[in-house]
């Protein structure tokens, strides 16, 4: 669900991006799903996330590998 007043994301932001991934994804995608993501999907769902404001000419593999390891963090932490 789309909340008009949050802030915007940014590239940046590896966290609030790997949890809306998580909210998202739900564990349709696992650790080693997560790892084994291409960057070219990566790239598509972050900048579908409702509240992301970055392009994608301002995406580089280190915030793309920063994104999936806190997107594993977050899904590590949702699981019993």
């Amino acid at each position: 669900m789309q909340d008009k007043f949050a802030l915007p994301i940014h590239w940046q932001d590896h966290e609030d991006i790997a949890q809306e991934l998580y909210e998202k994804f739900g564990n349709d995608f696992n650790e080693s799903k997560i790892y084994r993501i291409r960057f070219t999907e990566l790239v598509d769902w972050v900048l579908s996330l409702p509240n992301f404001k970055g392009t994608r000419e301002e995406s580089n593999e280190g915030h793309l590998e920063q994104i999936q390891s806190a997107w594993v963090y977050e899904w590590r932490d949702n699981q019993d």
